[in-house]
């Protein structure tokens, strides 16, 4: 009697997980700070702002109502948290919005003669632009 050999097992379905580039986390790290800061800053310009409201002057220090700046700004730091954890995570979307921003930083620093702001402006969209095949 002779024994025959069983089937070979099927390979294990494995998910190919994208590498994380070093410039990409150091960028998402960096944007997530900028972030934080933003909606600190953005909490206590509402704090002042409302204040100031309370003590009769109606008006912030940029002249719009109370509270309105303080809110844009942690508004502002809310979605670039959200693009530091996007740029982590690899998400297309996070990419998409990191060279959108920076574009308008080329063409800002340019308009302005910020040539050491342009420079890394220009680095940054061109990194940006090389690892996209990371994202998904």
């Amino acid at each position: 009697m002779t024994q025959a050999t069983p089937p070979p097992y099927p390979s294990a379905p494995y998910v190919i997980v994208p590498s994380r580039p070093l410039g990409v986390a150091i960028l998402s790290v960096l944007v997530g700070i900028f972030g934080f800061l933003l909606l600190v800053g953005g909490l206590l310009t509402l704090i002042r702002d409302t204040q100031l409201g309370i003590l009769g002057t109606g008006f912030g220090f940029t002249g719009l109502p109370v509270g309105a700046v303080g809110a844009l700004i942690f508004i502002l730091g809310v979605i670039v948290l959200a693009a530091a954890v996007g740029l982590w995570r690899l998400h297309l979307w996070a990419l998409v919005l990191a060279i959108l921003v920076t574009f308008l930083e080329v063409v800002s620093d340019a308009l302005t003669g910020q040539i050491f702001g342009l420079i890394i402006a220009v680095i940054i969209l061109a990194y940006l632009l090389a690892v996209h095949r990371h994202f998904h």
